[in-house]
């Protein structure tokens, strides 16, 4: 029989909040974490704002030792280490000087330590190996996170780090959820993180995928759903979430935040329509509705959707998928919204830190706004009534909600988040 997977603990960092409290209330109230980039400005970067955490030195000093400090300066490791490290306390676990078996984790990444491995690689040009410093390798192998992780919380079930570009951190959800439904482990961290800066973002700059209308207006540069919508904004940070065999749970009278029903993850083959950089969309529906199966229920049940949503020109093709596959659209949609508007798109961050955000909705009974829409792009508008798209806080009871992600090289991730109900709740 397969184990039931509650909600312990959650971490964040995102560019609106760091720490559920600070975090919670910028959802509610439509707060953005996007401002002016000063370092963007003056290495050319057409777009010039972007969503980045603010870590002074003392609250780095709460989680890492002085010696680990020396030569460190890895944003993507220090926003994981802060998350998770604030997810398992969340949860109130303690750290024993012996391996917990019983507890591993996967945190995801797309890239670690990228300012490292750029001063790395100007000191080993100079001739100068010798100066790399000790804990180099730590800071730029991909699977810095989770080893910086599972060593400060003495981790022995699985450790690792999975990497699956903006699907990530709903990937690394979905694995350690597995994990212990199949009995392999009692309880899991899962999250994701991303460096922040000119060196990771520079590439989709390039490409001009990112906004560069609103250099003068920063915090209404992210538009998803929009008609004006004109590219993402480039943002950083990190999502945990302590994920727990409920019977695990239940004996420690912890507090839990709400329950992992299914959820499902495929590739698109970049076939049919699928690219590197644009998903297979029947792929995107398959993975909608394999979520739907594996957590038993039909779309109508769905109170929100929180989607993958840019604020590109794919926004109206995703919604178009999300009426397919969950069977319903106009007044009949579920609320659906996108924590980018407020956060920008924080890549291989992004999926834990939004599904850290509706996991709050179902705890909290309430639906977050989408801010810069109020121009609602009229192909969205079509399929769902924009009574469904809020631009306000919506307070209500909310039961269910599916949230997904879809990264480049046409990978797609899904989950379903519930309120916990004991089996004779009904």
């Amino acid at each position: 029989m397969k184990k039931r997977v509650v909600i312990t603990g959650m971490g964040i960092v995102a560019p609106n909040g760091i720490g559920l409290p600070q975090f919670t209330d910028s959802i509610k109230h439509g707060v953005s974490g996007i401002k002016y980039d000063k370092e963007l400005e003056a290495l050319g970067f057409s777009c010039r704002i972007s969503g980045k955490p603010e870590i002074s030195e003392a609250i780095k000093m709460t989680y890492f030792t002085e010696l680990e400090l020396r030569g460190f300066n890895s944003t993507g490791i220090t926003y994981g280490v802060i998350a998770g490290m604030d997810a398992w306390k969340d949860a109130g676990l303690e750290i024993n000087n012996e391996p917990d078996w019983d507890a591993g984790l996967i945190f995801g990444a797309c890239t670690s330590g990228i300012d490292k491995f750029r001063d790395s690689i100007y000191i080993v040009d100079q001739l100068q190996v010798r100066r790399l410093g000790s804990n180099t390798v730590m800071q730029t192998m991909n699977s810095g996170i989770s080893a910086y992780l599972a060593g400060k919380l003495g981790l022995g079930n699985q450790v690792t780090t999975n990497s699956s570009a903006c699907a990530t951190g709903t990937e690394s959800i979905i694995m350690a959820y597995e994990q212990i439904r199949n009995g392999k482990a009692l309880r899991m961290l899962a999250g994701s993180t991303s460096d922040s800066g000119p060196y990771i973002w520079a590439g989709f700059d390039a490409m001009r995928v990112c906004d560069t209308r609103h250099n003068d207006a920063p915090q209404k540069g992210s538009r998803p759903m929009s008609a004006t919508a004109c590219g993402f904004v480039p943002g950083s940070g990190a999502g945990a979430m302590v994920l727990e065999e409920l019977e695990t749970a239940l004996a420690r009278g912890t507090k839990i935040y709400g329950e992992i029903i299914g959820g499902y993850l495929n590739a698109g083959g970049q076939r049919d329509g699928g690219t590197m950089t644009s998903p297979n969309n029947s792929a995107v529906r398959r993975c909608i509705t394999g979520a739907l199966k594996d957590a038993a229920i039909t779309g109508d049940k769905i109170d929100a959707i929180n989607g993958h949503l840019t604020a590109t020109i794919k926004d109206s093709t995703e919604i178009e998928n999300w009426t397919e596959a969950l069977g319903c659209n106009g007044e009949d949609f579920p609320y659906i919204n996108s924590l980018k508007s407020m956060t920008g798109h924080c890549l291989a961050g992004a999926g834990s830190i939004e599904c850290v955000a509706s996991v709050l909705q179902v705890s909290d009974n309430f639906i977050f706004p989408n801010i810069n829409c109020t121009d609602l792009n009229p192909e969205i508008t079509a399929l769902i009534s924009n009574l469904k798209i809020p631009f306000q806080l919506v307070e209500k009871k909310v039961d269910t909600v599916i949230k997904a992600s879809f990264g480049f090289g046409d990978v797609n991730a899904c989950i379903v988040f519930s309120k916990f109900k004991n089996r004779n709740d009904g």
